[in-house]
């Protein structure tokens, strides 16, 4: 066609205001799109039901101690191991959560960074800097957090007897002890963690000793109180200040082995005594058990004592007379 020719028209500037405004929207709400689709992944919770295989951790973690913390506050991924999942779940298309052999999801480093000293982000996560208990599995055995917490899906405080998995044979044995909780007894108040007098008197003294031993918080009381039940029928002891035995209950009472103390487990430390007045005419002859003379947990024969206790057998002789013939 001859004559005609085709002119560049130019684009008025109204036009390039508006492509510049669609140009910006478009940056910006992808932007904004892009960043809270990240804010869904990285920070909200909601983001792993996505996924059918996370509900029965979603619903353990809303019941848990940790319901109000953010998933990706404790387990963290990198982007290859985040893609390798995705991989591996659109291929394999698996039905439930693979078992984790072993592997540790959550690492100490991450429980520590609120549970030691002073965390702004969670103040109220309890602290492990004073507690005897954590200082010997955690720092001295490096045993990982998530060996005992966690192990049940979700559940951070362990099992009463989760002790057992790693110390199998300490069982306890007796009238009213046995399938009492590990904690029920060793304690964060002792240096290697096995039960005080106190802490046996929870059980087996006065109201006033359990106001005392919860008032102190220590990991024992505050998780592992003995049932109502067990405390009212433990055997109320008292045992004075100036008792001779002035040491731990488990010199003589063996919870994993037998808890009640027979004639054998006294000589064990009195061998001598055999020889000492007429305990050899008692013990060896008549065949009395330690316990039918001295009152457990005072032991003294006293003048008063004898009046009721020796002349069950005998007349009245005074104690003092007894030990020097």
């Amino acid at each position: 066609m001859k004559g005609f020719s085709l002119k560049k028209t130019a684009l008025p500037l109204r036009g390039k205001i508006i492509i510049a405004l669609l140009l910006l929207v478009i940056l910006v709400g992808g932007g904004v799109v892009a960043f809270k689709f990240y804010d869904f992944t990285q920070n909200n919770p909601k983001f792993c039901i996505s996924c059918h295989l996370m509900k029965p951790a979603f619903e353990a973690w809303e019941k848990s101690e940790h319901a109000g913390i953010n998933c990706h506050d404790c387990h963290h991924l990198s982007i290859p191991e985040q893609n390798r999942l995705l991989v591996n779940f659109i291929l394999k298309r698996p039905k439930s959560v693979p078992p984790r052999h072993g592997k540790i999801i959550v690492p100490w480093k991450y429980c520590i960074s609120c549970h030691w000293e002073k965390d702004e982000r969670y103040p109220e996560a309890k602290k492990i800097n004073n507690s005897r208990m954590h200082a010997r599995h955690y720092f001295m055995e490096q045993v990982e957090c998530s060996k005992c917490h966690g192990y049940i899906l979700h559940r951070f405080t362990p099992e009463e007897r989760f002790c057992l998995r790693c110390h199998q044979g300490k069982e306890v044995h007796g009238e009213g002890m046995a399938k009492l909780a590990c904690l029920n007894c060793h304690t964060d108040r002792t240096v290697d963690l096995r039960p005080g007098r106190k802490k046996c008197l929870f059980c087996h003294g006065s109201p006033a000793v359990r106001k005392e031993l919860i008032a102190e918080g220590t990991l024992d009381v505050s998780h592992y109180q003995p049932e109502p039940g067990v405390i009212e029928k433990a055997v109320k002891i008292e045992v004075p200040k100036d008792a001779p035995m002035q040491f731990y209950c488990y010199e003589c009472h063996k919870p994993h082995t037998k808890v009640r103390p027979d004639y054998g487990t006294c000589m064990s430390c009195h061998g001598q005594i055999i020889n000492v007045g007429r305990h050899r005419s008692h013990v060896q002859t008549m065949g009395l058990e330690c316990t039918t003379c001295h009152t457990p947990h005072s032991w003294r024969v006293t003048r008063k004592e004898a009046e009721k206790t020796c002349t069950q057998c005998h007349d009245y002789k005074d104690p003092l007379a007894f030990i020097g013939s």
